[in-house]
This record gives structure tokens, C-alpha cells and sequence, in this order.
């Protein structure tokens, strides 16, 4: 059995895939510091907040309850590119996926990042705007 383990190709290739890169890595980490800095059981404002002070002092381009033009409001609109949807209850649901799903749709945006800070551990999941008519099921 014979494994070539100079191959990079698959890791480039899914550099390649992903959407924003670097911004996203970033938004992850300062959600990792708020995490670790507020704990798991401060309500949404707090972490909101947390995460505007963290905004503010790397100058990253942000819009805190963004209003898009379907009358929905994002929790965070970073760098026009990504929305940042922050929650802080015991469990994510299928409504939440959509919900976000809706705000890529309407705001024509490719990434969403979607984080309960009330997990033990945070998981932050990239969500990717779908652009087939199967996102009509997420319009109500």
C-alpha cells in the first residue's frame, strides 16, 4: 500500500472553495474570545456587544443590527460580505438555518456564520447562501 503524502492538491482545492477565507477564520476566533471571555450563559445583548468592542478595536467594517431590504434585521454585517447571526439559546434548530438562509437570500450575500454561545463548546457553522430554486422552500 503505497500513500503519496506530498499530494496538496486536496488541501488547495479546498481553499479554493471556500468563501472568504481569511475574513471567516478571523470572525470564528473573535467568536472563540467572546466565548471564552463572557462564558455560556450571558444573554445575546452581552455577546453582541462583546463582539462590537472586538469589531471596533481590529477596525474590522461592520453594521450591528443591519436592516436588509426584506425588513429583516441581521445581528451583524461584517465587511458587506458576511452576515453574522449570534444566538444564545440551549439548542439551534432547523427555524434558525432557515431563518438565516432567508437573510442570504434577501440580502443577495454568499456566507453566513451561525453561533449559539450557549453550547459548552462553540461551534460556529458556515452557512452557504443556495442559489437553486430549492431555495424557495425557505420563503414563506
Amino acid at each position: 500500500m503505497s500513500t503519496n503524502y506530498n499530494n496538496n492538491d486536496s488541501g488547495s482545492r479546498n481553499k479554493e472553495k471556500l468563501i472568504y477565507p481569511e475574513l471567516s477564520y478571523l470572525l470564528t476566533g473573535i467568536c472563540f474570545d467572546t466565548h471564552n471571555a463572557c462564558g455560556r450563559f450571558a444573554r445575546e445583548k452581552q455577546y453582541c456587544d462583546f463582539l462590537e468592542e472586538k469589531f471596533k478595536g481590529l477596525k474590522i467594517n461592520y453594521k450591528r443590527e443591519h436592516n436588509i431590504s426584506s425588513g429583516n434585521i441581521v445581528d451583524f454585517m461584517v465587511e458587506e460580505k458576511i452576515i453574522l447571526e449570534v444566538k444564545a439559546k440551549k439548542l439551534i434548530n432547523q427555524e434558525d438555518f432557515y431563518q438565516l438562509q432567508r437573510y442570504l437570500q434577501s440580502s443577495n450575500k454568499r456566507l453566513g456564520l451561525l453561533v449559539n454561545f450557549r453550547n459548552r463548546y462553540l461551534k460556529p457553522v458556515r452557512i452557504v447562501r443556495i442559489d437553486t430554486d430549492a431555495r424557495k422552500k425557505f420563503f414563506n
